[in-house]
């Protein structure tokens, strides 16, 4: 049976993680490459930086609107029609950004491009819980989640020399690079269509002796969390520790999105290049990617996980005032990547702590509403972000608002985790199935 469990978890992992951590980062990349368009952009469609952080903003609007419907035709369509529709409708709304002329259409194409991506994370999630048993699950979701730095890392050297070229077909290089950047997207769609199965019966690559293994497993956990389904919604919004969660993913989504969309210009500021924009904006998601994968693991084999949370936001927040204070560009590249190092090692770690800190009877439930709520930082903080930096004149009191933020989401962390202890709970690795 141990041979059996390995040799099954080996063939999905395999089978559907490398696909889905590439599909993660094309979808990140086309969220947040306006922030390296708008190197160019801004000045071609005449936007000011409050309509750049109002358009970059305005994603999350819709995203956050059409999240649970989109999930929820997906359980009725099935993982692999739906994530693969999400990923075409993405890649061609992300290519129209080339064609947007203004405000209004910048503004247009952001809010159907949120709709349309709206689901995808959330999908993947509910697609790992019909594959994988929950004791694998944090190793798969934790590797999935890699990709938010990496699009970063390949993306920034990547777009950056798209746009300092001359462009193609006629087009600017800003809208050369949405049309070339949009295309892994339409690709991949008919990858994953082709790809993905939708439960293990449809899995032709088991055995039948794994197949009856992980559906029996699976079985086994439904049966259990079933007992909770019917939890109402009420008592998932007198839930106090679900605000809180939420505020402290307000805190980290807001620090990530606000070195996305707004790196790019403010290193351009520095006097840099686009290129060296382009790489000096990938040497902090570089950090980050590694702090991860280490910070996680730290974690796991040491079973602690409020102190690790702590030390992660507090080197956040760091990173963000000293960007503000140190002078030299290649100082402000180092405070951007102790944030971003904290940051990124703050994440994995944060999504353990509703496990600990609520009832088993909110817990699936309260993890959709803390994304949720705490996705809207995108809005928010994009919109202050670009409103302060037209009426100051600098990006430095945005950055400041923004670890405000996050000192504040530090003392509620240090708040609700008091009593968090170190469970006693069996650890399952990435290198137990590979």
């Amino acid at each position: 049976m141990v041979a059996t469990d390995q040799n099954c978890m080996r063939k999905v992992l395999m089978r559907f993680l490398p696909l889905l951590l590439v599909c993660y980062i094309v979808s990140h990349l086309d969220r947040v490459n306006i922030g390296y368009a708008a190197l160019t952009m801004n000045q071609a469609l005449g936007l000011s930086n409050a309509a750049f952080g109002l358009g970059a903003g305005l994603f999350f609007i819709t995203y956050f609107v059409f999240e649970i419907p989109s999930n929820l035709v997906l359980k009725r369509f099935g993982a692999r029609r739906w994530i693969a529709r999400i990923m075409l409708t993405w890649g061609i709304l992300s290519g129209s950004m080339a064609f947007v002329q203004g405000e209004t259409s910048f503004y247009v194409i952001r809010l159907l491009l949120g709709a349309a991506e709206a689901g995808f994370f959330p999908g993947i999630i509910f697609f790992l819980t019909l594959w994988v048993p929950s004791r694998w699950r944090a190793t798969f979701i934790g590797t999935f989640m890699v990709a938010v730095p990496m699009a970063s890392v390949l993306g920034a050297p990547i777009s950056a020399f798209l746009i300092n070229g001359a462009g193609f077909w006629g087009l600017a290089s800003w809208q050369t690079m949405f049309i070339v950047e949009a295309v892994p997207a339409i690709l991949l769609a008919f990858v994953v269509y082709k790809v993905l199965r939708d439960k293990p019966e449809d899995a032709e690559w088991l055995n039948d002796e794994e197949k009856r293994w992980l559906m029996d497993t699976l079985d086994e956990e439904r049966a259990q969390v079933g007992k909770y389904a019917h939890e109402s919604i009420g008592v998932i919004l007198r839930t106090p520790q679900i605000w809180l969660l939420a505020y402290i993913y307000f805190c980290l989504a807001g620090i990530s999105y606000g070195l996305a969309f707004f790196l790019p210009l403010i290193m351009k500021e520095a006097h840099l290049s686009i290129i060296q924009t382009g790489f000096a904006t990938a040497a902090p998601f570089l950090v980050g990617a590694v702090g991860m994968v280490l910070w996680g693991r730290s974690s796991d084999r040491h079973q602690e996980r409020r102190g690790h949370a702590l030390v992660a936001l507090g080197l956040a927040v760091f990173g963000l005032v000293a960007s503000v204070v140190v002078p030299s560009p290649m100082a402000k590249i180092i405070a951007f990547s102790v944030s971003a190092l904290g940051l990124m090692s703050a994440l994995p770690v944060f999504w353990t702590l509703p496990n600990l800190l609520l009832k088993s009877t909110v817990g699936a439930a309260g993890i959709a509403m803390i994304s949720s709520l705490g996705n809207l930082s995108g809005f928010v903080q994009s919109v202050l972000m670009g409103v302060i930096r037209d009426r100051t004149g600098s990006f430095s009191p945005g950055l400041l608002l923004i670890a405000a933020v996050g000192a504040v989401g530090f003392v509620v962390l240090l708040r609700i985790t008091r009593h968090v202890s170190r469970p006693a709970t069996q650890v399952s690795s990435l290198t137990s199935v590979t």
